[in-house]
């Protein structure tokens, strides 16, 4: 089978245990009811005139809830006599196509039977205004033709820079709804400079669109929907920096200090924006942090990411099959937007997942102690994970951690592709 497989068969792989990370679980239970309270405020709803046209922004992103969100939208927006309207806001994702945005849309259950409302989807844009900073600032044609646009965003931290406003209402502004034309001048003088451009376009868009307020989503460190608030247009300013803090605070993360080698079974544009998190592993082509990991090694693409394998660049092994579902128009177009080139470097191409988790534990260096070694979903569900026995002390180390202790293998069909995980 040549000469690297010859090379890393008889590398030894570790048991598993499962462990369990009781991360805090507040939730909404009634997402439609959250969405008419938050319409409640003074400020939101009652700004909207009758006989007008209303459009909303749907993400790039998997968003807990966010078709019953879009619909409960729509029907409160008819219920002030408004006709609701739903544009793409994912600046150049889905190829940079309106017909691979509206897919992308559907790959998240967004479709106008689901929301009730027609889908527009467009790549072309109108001019805004100029930013303080002499940049052109655009936005989605479509929306802009309607008398109101109400941007609706999940909160966020950033995958590549830091600042008061990351992902969020402001970004959504600035980059999701400016789409590929408008998110390439927002890019255009890289992410060193971003803190600064998408709060100076989405005020600009605050300021010269008929936006009457947004509403702003955050989620919990299990993927599910922490709260949903309607901030009026003057004050998003004030309020989203605040939410951000709040979203860090919610957000999970890898709980250990130190991983030798961290496998994840996919990547993909619903889980980030750069297919796995770099909040969450801790390494970003703008910086490096907690966690520190050796290898990381990426099996699969995620099923609703079609060819986007954008974050390949952050992994240090991945498997052919992942290559092979990928798609370079697809891919290519996120980091011409967004002029980053990292992540789409290509790491070593492993003949099967086994051989991946094995390239990633022979090029460790040999401290004399058994590798650390963490085998997880994606960065998305960090709610339940694997780990090699080398890891249980920092499992005890850890309140918020658990394990029943029950040693497990893992179990790979005759080519070597990962199976499951069976009990010993």
């Amino acid at each position: 089978m040549g000469v690297v497989y010859d090379l890393l068969k008889d590398v030894e792989i570790p048991k598993f245990y499962k462990v369990v990370n009781h991360l805090d679980d507040t939730h909404v239970p009634d997402v439609a009811q959250a969405v008419r309270d938050a319409l409640k405020r003074e400020g939101t709803l009652e700004r909207l005139e009758p006989g007008k046209t209303v459009c909303m922004s749907a993400m790039s992103r998997e968003v807990a809830n966010i078709a019953v969100i879009l619909k409960t939208m729509a029907e409160e927006i008819r219920r002030v006599g408004c006709t609701p309207y739903v544009v793409p806001g994912m600046g150049s994702h889905g190829g940079a196509t309106a017909e691979g945005q509206r897919a992308l849309l559907e790959h998240y259950g967004i479709t106008e039977e689901t929301i009730g409302c027609e889908i527009h989807c467009t790549m072309e844009t109108g001019h805004v205004g100029v930013s303080p900073e002499g940049l052109e600032v655009r936005l989605d044609a479509f929306a802009l033709s309607c008398d109101y646009i109400v941007p609706v965003a999940r909160i966020k931290p950033h995958t590549d820079f830091r600042g008061p406003y990351e992902s969020g209402i402001m970004k959504m502004l600035a980059i999701g709804l400016g789409k590929q034309y408008g998110a390439s001048i927002c890019h255009s003088r890289g992410f060193d400079e971003m803190h600064i451009n998408v709060p100076s376009f989405g005020r600009t868009c605050l300021k010269n669109c008929n936006i009457p307020f947004a509403i702003g989503i955050l989620e919990n460190a299990l993927h599910q929907t922490y709260s949903i608030t309607a901030v009026p247009n003057e004050c998003v300013d004030e309020e989203e920096p605040k939410m951000l803090v709040k979203a860090k605070e919610l957000m999970a993360s890898v709980p250990f200090e130190k991983v030798n080698v961290l496998i994840l079974e996919q990547i993909g544009k619903e889980v980030s924006g750069d297919g796995m998190d770099p909040n969450v592993v801790g390494r970003s082509y703008t910086y490096k942090e907690k966690p520190f990991i050796d290898r990381i090694g990426v099996l699969h693409l995620s099923p609703k990411t079609g060819g986007n394998f954008n974050g390949i660049g952050n992994a240090d092994v991945t498997t052919k099959k992942l290559l092979e579902r990928g798609s370079f128009e697809e891919t290519y177009p996120n980091a011409i937007t967004s002029i980053v080139t990292e992540y789409l470097r290509i790491p070593a191409v492993m003949d099967s997942d086994k051989l991946c988790l094995q390239m990633c534990l022979r090029t460790c260096p040999d401290k004399g102690v058994p590798l650390k070694t963490m085998w997880t979903k994606d960065t998305l569900h960090m709610g339940e994970f694997w780990v090699s026995e080398s890891m249980l002390p920092d499992v005890e180390a850890n309140p918020a951690l658990s394990t029943d202790g029950v040693a497990h293998e893992i179990v790979w069909d005759e080519e070597g592709w990962y199976q499951g995980f069976r009990a010993l």
